[in-house]
């Protein structure tokens, strides 16, 4: 009996890090030369300035920031330069590029796939939501708040507290409208890319040169007497913030880091740039990590001069939260460059809604044809075949070159599309950018773990058939990822193996000691939370809170010298993180520490969602997944995963 538990057991973790087989692709035949680094700057800016820049700036500065968003945004650019290197080394490990779900899937497993494509896919519902809330909200400013108005008088008193004060039926009706036409086979092409980009440069831009032009000093160093006189003008045209301590940092430093966990998705991005595009690059090693470098820095440029126009032309305490780069024109006078702006925003958003909407159905695709999702979500509809279905990536947009009317995954549309409907119907926009910036935090805090375990694991044939996985699980050697685990001979030569490996090259037996000492990021999550909470008596010298503080910090410092001493996989990458796992370590803290200044409601929505995921996947997709259909294989040319 208990060897048969025994077997289960091990059958059983073995299919929870099986690896998704890579099949190599003939090249493709291209006329066109292989990018450079400015080329691979371009599509990495094209993805960063997106709707994060017009519907973030205005909540951080007007609650938490002020005038000092700018130090926001270094904090938050600092964290993402970090993560965003880490995931040039785990795209560079892979022959086919592709989303961070299905790098996940062939390097760390069919869990930790699951678990990085679901949180992806609540970060795109979500941002979705959130966008066609901004956008709705720009839309009723122009007409003069009527919408708002009339639906906040009808349905404020019997919404729950948890949800928005009143539902919004303009950005409901937007996904909708947007979903269906997704659904009829929507085209993007290039031209309508560049001609979106240069309008996003132009809107940026005159924002920037106006708040050079109208911008006041003296919005930087604002008094209780100015707040008492903006109170006392403000009547309900504006909702008015709190003053804090008034100046260049109101709020002091208290919510510097809740405030750079917001500002983290005014970053997100540069995923762009390691893909098929960034692969062909003439010269990788360099080209990619230089490009996302770039990338971040003039993306910072563009954040920190719409942030400082913004503030400089408006007080931060009458900033608008859902547009708030149109209020600027109107209190400065400049009433009809608000519709110029209004009309270059909404196109923006408007764009940037579609292109997320692609990526989210391409994922929901992916996942339901391999199984980890209900496969109904992969339907096509028939008298098509999948093969006419074509997706490739130019400058990180999706864009459909051949595409039939039934030949498109219906419900890898309208499903996740009617969820992000109904979020953006009811959930408070606060709470949806809040959760948004989660999740790319913990997409990221996510990838660094990927590699900092696979940097120690012995070298993996990942381009064997999934049959050959299967006929070998019965073998004592059983090829998986890197959570497998063996029995060991004896435990006398622990410690030696610790300090000193017999090795120089990694070995099943070091790559298991790292993902235990990987453990340390429980650790990192006990340090943060003591920080978080008793920062003050952490430092003060409170004779409990310190020691355990230093006990903390020991234990992760000699967990990550264990980590040091194992052998590093020699294998030849285009492009290698230096300083690990040192840059681990301080990424991880930075990224765990902005995630808990998040707000228990943010929180509670995370679980709740990871516990429909995990439902789903124990009860569904661990017993359809591709893994446990030898005869199934992955279609030869459908979304590209």
């Amino acid at each position: 009996m208990s060897t048969m538990l025994g077997q289960y057991l091990r059958q059983f973790g073995q299919k929870l890090v099986r690896r998704k087989p890579q099949f190599r692709e003939e090249p493709e035949s291209s006329e066109t030369p292989p990018p450079n680094t400015l080329d691979l700057v371009v599509i990495g800016l094209d993805n960063m300035l997106g709707a994060g820049i017009y519907i973030l700036i205005g909540g951080v500065a007007k609650y938490v920031a002020g005038p000092a968003i700018i130090l926001f945004l270094l904090v938050a650019g600092l964290t993402t330069l970090l993560s965003g290197l880490c995931y040039v080394e785990l795209a560079a490990g892979v022959e086919k590029p592709g989303t961070v779900y299905f790098i996940s899937y062939v390097t760390m497993g069919q869990l930790y796939a699951f678990i990085t494509g679901w949180n992806l896919l609540l970060y795109l519902i979500t941002a979705i939501a959130c966008i066609a809330q901004a956008w709705s909200s720009i839309f009723d400013n122009l007409i003069g708040n009527h919408i708002s108005e009339a639906l906040e008088g009808t349905f404020s008193l019997q919404m729950p507290y948890f949800l928005a004060s009143f539902p919004d039926f303009l950005a409901l009706g937007l996904v909708l409208l947007l979903t269906g036409l997704l659904a009829l086979r929507v085209y993007e092409s290039t031209l309508i890319y560049k001609v979106f980009t240069g309008l996003n440069i132009l809107v940026l831009s005159f924002i920037i040169l106006s708040g050079f032009i109208k911008g006041d000093l003296h919005n930087w160093k604002l008094t209780e007497q100015d707040y008492t006189l903006a109170a006392a003008g403000s009547g309900d045209a504006y909702s008015l913030g709190l003053l804090g301590s008034g100046g260049f940092l109101p709020f002091a430093f208290d919510g510097i880091l809740q405030g750079a966990a917001t500002c983290f998705y005014a970053f997100v991005g540069f995923a762009g740039i390691v893909n098929a595009e960034g692969r062909k690059a003439s010269n990788p090693q360099w080209s990619m990590p230089l490009a996302v470098m770039i990338s971040l820095f003039i993306c910072f440029l563009v954040c920190f001069g719409v942030s400082a126009a913004l503030t400089l032309m408006v007080p931060y305490y009458l900033i608008q939260l859902e547009s708030p780069l149109l209020q600027p024109f109107i209190y400065v006078g400049w009433n009809s460059a608000k519709y110029v702006m209004a009309v270059g925003t909404l196109s923006i958003l408007l764009y940037s809604l579609l292109s997320i909407m692609f990526i989210m159905s391409q994922l929901t695709y992916a996942m339901a044809e391999d199984g980890l999702l209900f496969r109904g979500l992969a339907w096509i509809p028939a008298h098509t075949d999948a093969h006419t279905i074509i997706i490739r990536t130019t400058y990180a947009r999706i864009i459909v070159h051949t595409v039939a009317p039934t030949g498109t995954p219906i419900m890898a549309i309208l499903v996740p599309g009617t969820l992000a409907a109904v979020m953006a119907l009811l959930f408070d926009f606060t709470d949806l950018v809040d959760l948004m910036s989660f999740q790319s935090l913990l997409a990221h805090s996510l990838v660094i773990f990927s590699v900092l375990v696979l940097r120690y694991q012995p070298a993996q044939n990942g381009s064997k058939k999934e049959k050959t996985e299967e006929e070998t699980e019965t073998k004592p050697e059983v090829e998986g990822g890197p959570l497998e685990s063996e029995p060991e001979a004896g435990t006398s030569n622990i410690l030696q193996s610790l300090w000193f490996p017999p090795s120089t090259i990694p070995t099943r037996k070091s790559g298991q000691i790292v993902y235990g000492c990987a453990s340390l990021v429980l650790l990192l999550i006990i340090l943060s939370l003591i920080l978080y909470r008793w920062s003050s008596q952490v430092f003060s010298g409170d004779p409990v809170l310190t020691t355990v503080a230093v006990l903390l910090l020991l234990l992760i410092t000699g967990v990550t010298v264990i980590i040091w001493r194992q052998p590093q996989n020699p294998s030849t990458l285009p492009f290698r993180v230096p300083a690990l796992p040192a840059l681990f370590l301080v990424s991880t803290f930075m990224n765990v520490y902005l995630m808990i200044q998040m707000t228990t409601r943010t929180w509670a929505q995370f679980g709740i969602w990871m516990a429909i995921g995990f439902a789903i996947y124990f009860g569904y997709g661990i017993q359809h997944s591709l893994g446990e259909n030898n005869d199934q294989q992955p279609a030869a040319s459908t979304f590209q995963t």
